[in-house]
């Protein structure tokens, strides 16, 4: 089983945030996927399913962001899983917007969810990059993340997040390298 966990904050206030894009990915994966239906688990909503012959677990932590690394540790320690089987996407400053990369462990940017399941766990996880881009200074970064996208963005939104749930079987392949491939070229079009 592998576990992905959709970094975001609870509530409809938050819904179109640039920092909510990964609980849009999950919502995303499920549908087209046809994952079961929510339940309230692990201080969080989660659904079950299968990608391929793979089965995941997908999760939105209800706990807000800077608390995330509370719902993960109680998933992977639930399922007795290491950080191996866990794959968290989430908002980067640091990539374009659109832009998705995939790495293993590193740094946390910054970035509260991140640092929150790194204190929980430890920093060798997947993580799914996604790019909301940098406001060019650093004072206007908390309200660029926690912004809503513009109207102008939303088909470059929607076509992304379609990509990311298109191609999401090369991730729970474990094949990062074609997902961001498929991903690049899907979004080209």
């Amino acid at each position: 089983m592998q576990i992905w966990v959709g970094l975001g904050n609870p509530g409809p206030q938050y819904a179109m945030n640039r920092h909510n894009v990964g609980f849009m990915a999950l919502d995303v994966i499920a549908e087209m996927h046809g994952f079961g239906p929510v339940q309230k688990k692990f201080q969080g909503w989660t659904q079950e399913g299968r990608i391929g012959n793979r089965k995941v677990l997908l999760l939105k932590p209800a706990t807000f962001m800077n608390e995330s690394g509370r719902a993960v540790g109680e998933a992977l320690r639930f399922y007795k899983l290491g950080t191996d089987a866990l794959t968290v996407f989430h908002d980067e400053l640091d990539l374009a917007p659109f832009k998705v990369k995939v790495k293993t462990g590193g740094g946390n940017a910054g970035h509260n969810g991140l640092k929150s399941i790194t204190r929980h766990l430890d920093a060798e996880f997947r993580r799914v990059r996604i790019g909301i881009g940098h406001p060019g200074i650093k004072e206007r970064v908390h309200g660029h993340v926690l912004g809503n996208y513009d109207k102008s963005e939303t088909d470059d939104l929607v076509a992304m997040l379609g990509a990311i749930g298109a191609e999401a079987h090369w991730l729970a392949e474990r094949d990062d390298a074609r997902f961001m491939g498929d991903l690049a070229l899907r979004l080209q079009g």
